[in-house]
């Protein structure tokens, strides 16, 4: 009798030594509660919140190595000791010798754009993301979508999404002039596509394409170990490679790259600017002084530097993607078994449930996606956040709705915070949402703020 094949399965590499209690509300409270936050989940109170999904931002679990080493933080105002551990080893993993610390990835996006952009000029990218094309818009630029056209379709297949589609390019090139092009600005994986990786063969073609026009890569490497780990996986010529290894290839096509350290990194706060050129990196530091803090320091104390520096080396380690990946993975698998539509394939960070095909009876204008992660939170007290209509904003020359093609609710995963059975309760929280979908009305906007709405817009029921 033959032997039955015995699944092996995997585990998180890691075990839980801290809890941090969460409370259980009642769906009547939840109701009470999403009204007074304007039917916006970011105005939610966290202790509303059962499992919250928001974001991966500042909220992943540091670790044991982390919290000791903000025991030795060296609060000098200048030239702290962590602050030369964490420059150390942004030459070590992303291959910058110059790096001037923030307090988070905005400040970063901030100090690049005021430093290389100028009134008139045009910023391509492979899909917009929030704060990003605000502070290109704010310094003067127009911000172009040259990303591949399966990006758009949250149905395809495509496994590098986030590919920079170099006709697009080429065109606008020929259409503005390279001069008029600071940088291109690459993000990997794509939050806005749902989490989508680009390949290195892409990204080698543009770098080639770009070099003959003389302009210059820059690299929202924010979430740079899940665009490697794609690479390992997907990509031929890389099995074999480490994390390491395909990170530090992935930086050598790039003049700079600006970092949220409150993901990969897996701390509370953080940010780095870093860069191949002096000139660039001597604006830097003269401007994080302005806006920041010293340039030693950039608005963190050293103990923040120390779990950044420390973070950096756990970031690389390639249990710690996969199962963090694997996490994302088991929940767009278990929401298979009820049909609930997403972007295919799964990404790195996060679930990106279909709001559009989901609510298909609800016009753009109703604000579909944020009406979806508000029914979830009533119906289990997950959390989620809208990725459409709202997130895009005005367009700044005629005042109206940019209206994507994508209307996404993200659901993303804090590092090493949740388990799998978290991710049951918000599959079948989800499922039941969507099985009762034809009895949802949309939402009407009733406070708006003029730059990124998302975060505090207020809703109503219609």
């Amino acid at each position: 009798m033959a032997k039955k094949v015995i699944k092996r399965s995997w585990a998180e590499p890691f075990k839980i030594k801290v809890v941090e209690p969460i409370k259980m509300t009642t769906r009547e409270h939840r109701e009470k509660q999403i009204e007074i936050a304007g039917y916006n989940t970011f105005l939610l109170k966290s202790e509303d919140v059962y499992i919250d999904l928001l974001t991966d931002s500042g909220t992943n679990a540091m670790s044991d190595r982390q919290w000791a080493g903000m025991m030795v933080g060296d609060e000098a105002y200048a030239g702290s000791r962590n602050f030369y551990h964490l420059w150390d080893n942004v030459k070590k993993y992303y291959g910058m010798p110059y790096f001037v610390p923030t307090h988070q990835g905005r400040a970063a996006e901030h100090i690049i754009s005021k430093i290389l952009i100028k009134e008139g000029d045009f910023v391509p990218g492979n899909m917009y993301f929030t704060t990003t094309r605000l502070h290109q818009e704010l310094a003067g630029a127009t911000f172009v979508d040259v990303i591949i056209d399966e990006a758009h379709d949250p149905k395809s297949k495509h496994p590098f999404k986030g590919n920079i589609d170099l006709e697009k390019l080429k065109a606008l090139i020929e259409k503005v002039g390279a001069k008029k092009i600071p940088y291109v600005s690459i993000a990997g994986p794509v939050n806005m596509a749902g989490g989508q990786p680009f390949s290195m063969q892409n990204l080698r073609d543009v770098y080639d394409l770009c070099s003959k026009h003389k302009i210059k890569l820059w690299f929202d490497a924010t979430r740079a170990t899940e665009n490697a780990y794609f690479i390992k996986e997907r990509e031929a010529g890389y099995e074999e490679k480490s994390i390491p290894e395909i990170l530090k290839e992935i930086c050598s096509y790039f003049e700079g790259i600006w970092v949220s350290a409150k993901k990969d990194l897996m701390v509370n706060i953080g940010g780095i600017l870093a860069t191949k050129n002096k000139k660039v990196f001597e604006k830097a530091q003269n401007m994080v002084v302005v806006y920041e803090g010293l340039h030693t320091y950039g608005g963190l104390a050293g103990r923040d530097m120390e779990a950044m520096a420390i973070g950096l080396e756990e970031m690389v380690e390639f249990d710690n993607i996969r199962a963090r990946i694997g996490q994302v993975e088991y929940c767009g698998k278990e929401l298979d078994k009820y049909g609930v539509p997403y972007v295919l394939p799964i990404g790195g960070h996060a679930i990106f449930l279909d709001a559009k095909r989901i609510l298909s009876h609800l016009p753009q204008d109703a604000f579909p996606a944020q009406t979806l992660a508000s029914e979830i939170y009533v119906d289990s007290g997950v959390r989620g956040m809208e990725r459409g209509i709202v997130s895009a904003g005005r367009d700044p020359e005629t005042g109206e709705h940019r209206y994507p093609k994508l209307e996404l609710v993200r659901l993303t995963f804090p590092r090493r915070v949740y388990t799998q059975a978290h991710i049951d309760v918000a599959v079948e929280s989800i499922a039941t949402v969507y099985q009762n979908r034809k009895n949802i009305t949309g939402l009407k906007m009733i406070y708006e703020p003029e730059y990124l709405r998302f975060f505090q817009g207020r809703f109503e029921k219609l």
